[in-house]
C-alpha cells in the first residue's frame, strides 16, 4: 500500500453524524483561543482533528463475486461461535454462528452491510454500556438488531451495540427496502460492536483476533448444504 493511499484513508471526509462534533471543535479553536489563550487553541484544535479522524468515511469496494457476506465494520474478531439471535427480530431459537467484531476508538466506526437482500425488522433496545469487547456485552449492552432476508430465501442479523462510552447508534435503512452487500447504513459514535448472526448452514470463515476492513474482508459464504448451527462446535476454526 502506498503512502498517498494511506494518507487518503486517513484524511477521508467525514461522515455526517460527525459534522456537529468538528464544527463545535473548530468554533472553540477559533473562539475560546481569543477569549481564553493558547490552551483553548489547541485544546479546540486536539478535539476538532479527533473527531476528522475517528468520523472518517472511506469508500470501499466490495467483491464483486455473489454469495458473500461481508464484515459490517472494521475491527477485532472478539468472538466466533454459536448463538441465539436477538429474541426481538423473531428469528427463532436456534443457535447460529455468531461473529462479533469489536471497534476501538481508531477504527473506522461506519457499518456496512454484509449481504445482499431486503430488511425484515429493526428493533431497537435500550440496555447497559459494558466493554464492547465482552460477550455478555452482546445480550446486556443497548443495541439496534436488524434482520435481513436474503434472496434464497434465509434471513440472518446484523447488530450495532454500544460500548462502554458510545451513546448513539444512527440506523440510515428501514423495514422493506433493499439494501446491497458493502452499502453503509449507520455508525456507531466513540468504541462499540457489531455482530452479525449467519444463515441457517452457514459457518463462518475467520478466526478469533482476525482484523476486519468492512464491506471488504469475506467473513463467511453464502453455499448451501453446510453444517446446521444448532450442530456448530464451539469453535469452528
Amino acid at each position: 500500500m502506498s503512502f498517498g493511499h494511506s494518507l487518503r484513508l486517513i484524511m477521508a471526509p467525514p461522515h455526517r453524524a460527525g459534522r456537529p462534533f468538528i464544527i463545535a471543535g473548530g468554533a472553540f479553536m477559533v473562539l475560546g483561543g481569543l477569549i481564553l489563550g493558547a490552551w483553548a487553541f489547541w485544546l479546540g484544535l486536539f478535539f476538532a482533528s479527533f473527531c476528522l479522524f475517528f468520523f472518517r468515511d472511506p469508500v470501499r469496494v466490495a467483491p464483486s463475486r455473489p454469495g458473500l457476506v461481508l464484515a459490517p465494520a472494521d475491527g477485532k474478531v472478539v468472538s466466533v461461535g454459536p448463538a441465539v439471535p436477538p429474541a426481538e427480530l423473531g428469528l427463532g431459537p436456534a443457535n447460529r454462528w455468531r461473529v462479533g467484531i469489536f471497534l476501538s476508538v481508531v477504527d473506522v466506526h461506519v457499518n456496512r452491510v454484509p449481504a445482499d437482500g431486503r430488511v425484515t425488522r429493526i428493533a431497537y433496545r435500550h440496555g447497559a454500556y459494558l466493554n464492547a469487547s465482552l460477550d455478555k456485552a452482546s445480550e446486556d449492552n443497548e443495541r439496534n438488531a436488524i434482520a435481513l432476508r436474503l434472496p434464497d430465501g434465509r434471513d440472518m442479523a446484523v447488530v450495532q451495540i454500544a460500548g462502554l462510552i458510545a451513546r448513539r447508534i444512527i440506523c440510515d435503512i428501514s423495514e422493506g427496502q433493499d439494501v446491497q452487500a458493502g452499502e453503509r447504513f449507520g455508525i456507531i459514535r466513540f468504541g462499540s460492536r457489531t455482530d452479525v448472526y449467519l444463515p441457517d448452514g452457514v459457518r463462518p470463515l475467520v478466526a478469533e483476533g482476525q482484523t476486519m476492513i468492512g464491506g471488504e474482508t469475506v467473513i463467511a459464504e453464502l453455499a448451501p448444504g453446510r453444517a446446521p448451527a444448532s450442530q456448530a462446535p464451539a469453535n469452528p476454526i
